[in-house]
């Protein structure tokens, strides 16, 4: 050792000094950051005791947990033991419960009624997680998604060969391309969408949604989505095994189901144009019900687009290998069902037939009275119009509301679209949701913008870039989810429980969006393994213990 004040000694001073300091100085940044992170992610600074920093980071109130938690159960706070799913064996990849083709054949084949949902029974349900099929990539990011998927993500072939001619789906190594054809046009969708636009107006925000019955990929509606219009397309897991598959990967809205022997599970008034090409549905048979479900779901004054056959027979018969008078005969039957349902045809041109509802039902009422004998008669009021989770398609005209004069629209007339978003619903205004006020409405859509704002910052940046394309609201309420994020690329099914105290999905769709009922308690699985990136809802994470009381964004 030194002598006292020797320059080694002092050395050896200096130095413990400067490490006491260095490990002072790393500890407080330790504190600094990890305080500052507590209060980024959960609003609230940990509480602390003691004044140093060393102590500030020994005595949080929640020690930090770094062990792994993915064993096949874990324990939450209270101690009780949570099952953890394993995945499901790989043939499994295309799986949905209530679509199962296997199942599907246990139901009669009269109207279709085995291609509707039939979900499992309790012995039958899947304890796994469904996987994605082998080489599953990230979709492309939308708008390149509308074009393009990976043929890994949805590894069918079969349209590629069987629509080769009509271009529904071309295979390109890895890739799968699709080049906007189908059985509407050779001219392709942009082509036939301004054909239509040519006859009702598309262009000026009047339309706003759109319903696609028997849709193939969905390309019509992939393309009008440059007119803002959004479409509920639909089909069933037929012979065509990936059509629904498709649309979603490609970022298109889309949904399993088909027009059998119960309703759409839409409310009444929902959409504002439907569109039938080619979709092999008898519209003028079954007492003209498939036309009658689609007049309970179209808003006063919407339209009904009817392309091919039998439409405009006398030009195109000898190209569709059918008799000239099996082809009339169809196409009388659904003028007639059209008449009796009040519609007005507007316009025949090429291969396209427009038909038109009603603004209100004062003169069809009244017609009906005087013609008692004519069916489809008016329904009673006490039949629920917007009733449609597993209920019987009716053989009866759904009533519009109450109007005071002939030139009133029934229910409420609708602002244009983007003014619809923020306006208030008519469903509101007229008081057919009780609890919720104008006043009300406001707050919510003020509140849901803030929310938004918060999951695009802090939990889901890229929900503004693309990456993101098909969101699903569980609980969609108002819908004010959706209309947080219109001005983004995505677009939102939004979800209402049929059991739930106040039915909103009317408003919902008055406000320019989309959306379906849906059981979760009865495996509610109108969708593909590819449907939906991301699962949002305030509503439904409330029934969980740990936000019971917070909202997710002030929570996580």
């Amino acid at each position: 050792m030194g002598k006292p004040g020797s320059p080694k000694l002092a050395n050896l001073d200096h130095a413990r000094r400067r490490r006491i300091i260095w490990l002072s100085v790393v500890a407080g940044l330790c504190c600094f950051f990890y305080v500052l992170g507590s209060w980024q992610n959960g609003g609230s600074l940990p509480a602390v005791s003691g004044k140093s920093g060393d102590a500030a980071c020994a005595t949080t109130t929640a020690a930090l947990d770094f062990e792994a938690h993915h064993g096949l159960e874990s324990s939450t706070t209270d101690g009780s033991q949570v099952e953890q799913f394993p995945p499901c064996d790989m043939k499994y990849s295309e799986y949905t419960p209530c679509e199962d083709p296997v199942r599907a054949l246990k139901f009669p084949r009269d109207r279709l009624e085995y291609r509707e949902r039939h979900c499992p029974e309790k012995d039958e349900l899947l304890r796994c997680l469904i996987p994605a099929p082998p080489g599953y990539k990230n979709p492309f990011p939308w708008p390149k998604s509308r074009d393009y998927a990976w043929y890994a993500n949805t590894p069918h072939k079969e349209l590629t060969v069987e629509k080769a001619i009509q271009k529904w789906v071309q295979y390109r190594g890895e890739k799968l391309y699709f080049p906007g054809g189908g059985t509407f046009s050779a001219g392709g969708a942009d082509k036939y969408i301004a054909d239509i636009a040519a006859l009702i107006p598309l262009d000026n925000g009047s339309i706003r949604t759109a319903l696609d019955t028997g849709c193939g990929v969905a390309s019509w509606g992939a393309y009008l989505l440059k007119k803002n219009i959004l479409t509920v397309s639909f089909a069933p897991r037929d012979t065509h095994v990936s059509q629904i598959q498709f649309a979603l990967e490609r970022g298109v809205p889309a949904i399993l189901g088909t027009m059998a022997t119960i309703r759409q599970p839409y409310p009444a008034r929902s959409f504002d144009m439907a569109h039938c090409s080619r979709c092999l549905i008898p519209w003028g048979k079954m007492e003209a019900g498939y036309l009658i479900e689609v007049d309970r779901v179209l808003r006063p004054g919407g339209y009904w687009i009817l392309s091919g056959p039998p439409v405009n027979w006398k030009k195109y018969y000898k190209g569709w290998e059918r008799t000239e008078e099996d082809l009339k005969a169809e196409q009388d039957t659904i003028e007639d069902a059209a008449r009796r349902l009040c519609w007005r045809k507007l316009i025949e041109k090429d291969n396209l037939a427009i038909w038109q509802k009603p603004i209100n039902h004062v003169d069809c009422i009244q017609y009906h009275k005087k013609n008692p004998d004519v069916l489809p008669r008016v329904c009673s009021k006490l039949e629920h119009p917007d009733h449609a989770w597993y209920r019987k398609i009716e053989t009866c005209i759904t009533p519009l509301p109450d109007v005071k004069s002939k030139s009133d629209v029934a229910g409420g007339e609708l602002a244009k679209f983007p003014a619809r978003v923020n306006a208030i619903p008519p469903r509101i205004a007229s008081g057919s949701v009780p609890s919720v006020t104008a006043q009300s409405f406001r707050e919510d859509a003020k509140l849901w913008e803030k929310r938004v704002n918060y999951y695009k910052t802090h939990l889901i940046p890229p929900l503004t870039t693309g990456r993101y394309r098909n969101i699903m609201d569980m609980n969609a309420g108002l819908g004010g989810f959706a209309a947080a994020l219109v001005k983004d690329p995505v677009w939102v099914m939004n979800a209402m429980p049929p059991e739930a105290k106040e039915d909103t999905l009317g408003v919902v769709f008055e406000r320019g969006f989309i959306g379906t009922y849906q059981n979760w308690y009865n495996l509610a699985s109108s969708f593909t393994y590819t449907a939906f990136y991301i699962i949002l809802s305030i509503g439904v994470l409330q029934n969980f213990e740990w936000f019971k009381n917070c909202w997710v964004f002030e929570c996580i």
